[in-house]
């Protein structure tokens, strides 16, 4: 029977396809795991419908994701590193796809968080494990197209989310967004077992560096939790500043026992190299200026145009399904010229796109933001894959985990950045437009109105006059619009650091020009996969 089984394998993976079974897994897996990403937020009434959810318990249906995932991810890149990245990947598929099982059934939002943060946990070791992968499969001088079609295949998912999310949650139920996950995470772990071949750092041992682990979990804990409940706790109250605190001796402890330690969770002499230095920044502010753009956008859809969240989902499409187009043609192109033209271009378009959307008024409509969303999906599909391309030929293939996980953080923090830091913008200035157009409002109902800009504008369970809710939209697209032109700003701003520091053709490490000599004892390892 295995004999059989051998024989159909060697059938149809041979030596010249086995990297394209390799991408088809990943890619596969990732489609599952970005499209969890934005199918949640569109079933969030029906959730709350149906398990009577408290509003706290919603936001950490989305934030205990968020959290784990971004707390993780350069752990789950080590761990695959150390001890096989095939293994710590289908770890992370299974773990996500009971999560996801498990939560389809939640009789309550405790089981729902709680799972939530698990499918965290899973979502970390996959995601930093599908780019290691690709990036061993792959030879440098065809990374930039592997890569493209990963990045583009994760724009589809963020495509279809909303769109999905919606469909299944108004003709099924909310629990059939989780249900999916398992069949495709079964399909994810055949393939990957019929076609991936093992693989790890042979460079280094099996010493896992768990002082290292334990102080960049807890002080990423805590500044990735400072971001979340800025807004809702007061940025100036003891708790936000106790996190943020605890978040700097944390990360200063952490950098102390990297520097001492055999075995670091993270390599900072790969900060050394140009091209990855800037691609992790490009990372941080590029994903600041998307995930504020499209987090505040669909709540001016959905608050201010009255959209439903499909119709909104329906209205992103332009930008996605141009990532979808634009992505591997960069990764393509990245192979022939450099990542760095790309970069820089699709960076600028980004910030051209941020700021004609600033432009916004209560009454502008959708004929405004297009021009922007066509932008935004040309100008990130020049970014994305990329920006990944340069920061994995920058560093050596036997270090690809860790490299993917520091870059997948950068990106996630980024984003969590970039939200936080555009609400707080749309209170603060919210609040003082709302000062001066609603003087004869209570000061406690004009407080509660303004603490409520930073999602949308909404006063759960209030009812507002016509002149209230008029004068509250008027403050909070307002005060997007001048979020918006950070956001066009700090695009800006990457785009002149990827100019600056990232090699217009990376150097390939040394190892990766030279087939390495494998030792006996590694061929039959080979073989045995």
């Amino acid at each position: 029977m295995t004999d059989r089984i051998l024989a159909h394998r060697h059938r149809f993976v041979t030596d010249e396809n086995r990297k394209w079974w390799t991408l088809g897994a990943m890619c596969f897996a990732l489609f599952m795991l970005m499209l969890d990403n934005t199918v949640v937020n569109v079933a969030l009434p029906s959730i709350q419908r149906d398990l009577h959810a408290t509003l706290s318990g919603l936001e950490w249906t989305i934030n205990a994701y968020t959290l784990t995932l971004a707390v993780l991810m350069v752990t789950g890149g080590r761990l695959g590193d150390i001890f096989g990245r095939r293994r710590m990947f289908l770890f992370g598929v299974v773990v996500f796809g009971l999560s996801s099982l498990i939560i389809g059934f939640a009789p309550n939002e405790t089981v729902l968080v709680a799972f939530r943060a698990i499918q965290g946990v899973g979502a970390a070791f996959m995601m930093p494990a599908t780019l290691s992968i690709i990036t061993q499969a792959f030879p440098a001088e065809q990374r930039g197209m592997a890569i493209g079609t990963w990045a583009g295949v994760s724009a589809m998912a963020l495509a279809i989310g909303p769109v999905l999310g919606g469909f299944l949650t108004e003709s099924v139920s909310w629990r059939a967004i989780f249900f999916i996950n398992p069949p495709i995470a079964v399909i994810a772990i055949a393939v990957t077992l019929f076609a991936t071949r093992e693989n790890r750092d042979e460079t280094v041992g099996r010493a896992v560096d768990y002082p290292g682990i334990v102080t960049l979990t807890l002080s990423l804990t805590a500044l990735v939790l400072a971001l979340i409940e800025g807004n809702s706790w007061h940025w100036g109250s003891p708790r936000i500043l106790g996190l943020f605190a605890s978040a700097v001796v944390g990360l200063f402890a952490f950098v102390q026992i990297e520097m001492r330690s055999r075995a670091p969770i993270v390599n900072f002499s790969f900060f050394r190299s140009r091209s990855f230095l800037g691609s992790n920044l490009v990372a941080f502010f590029v994903t600041f200026a998307m995930f504020s753009q499209f987090f505040f956008l669909t709540l001016y859809l959905q608050n201010v145009l009255h959209y439903s969240p499909l119709q909104a989902g329906i209205r992103f499409l332009p930008s996605t399904v141009l990532i979808i187009i634009a992505g591997p043609i960069a990764g393509r192109l990245a192979d022939r010229i450099g990542p760095r033209p790309l970069i820089t271009l699709g960076l600028l378009i980004v910030s051209g796109a941020l700021f004609i959307q600033s432009h916004i008024t209560a009454h502008s409509g959708y004929g405004l933001l297009l021009p922007g969303f066509v932008m935004m999906g040309i100008g990130m599909g020049l970014v994305m894959s990329p920006m990944s391309t340069a920061a994995m030929n920058s560093v050596d293939r036997t270090k690809a985990g860790v490299a993917s996980g520091t870059l997948s953080m950068n990106r996630m923090i980024g984003g969590t950045f970039g939200v936080a830091v555009m609400g707080a913008l749309v209170t603060a200035i919210g609040t003082s437009n709302l000062a001066s157009s609603l003087p004869r409002v209570p000061a406690g109902t004009r407080a509660a109105i303004a603490n409520s800009l930073g999602s949308g504008g909404t006063v759960p369970g209030a009812h507002l006059s016509h002149h209230i809710v008029t004068a509250t939209n008027d403050a909070f697209v307002a005060a997007l619009g001048t979020g918006l032109t950070v956001s066009a700003i700090v695009a800006a701003l990457a785009a002149v650091l990827a100019g600056l520091l990232i090699e217009r053709k990376p150097k390939v490490a040394a190892a990766e020009l030279v087939e390495p000599q494998l030792s006996a004892e590694t061929v039959a390892r080979e073989l045995a996969a």
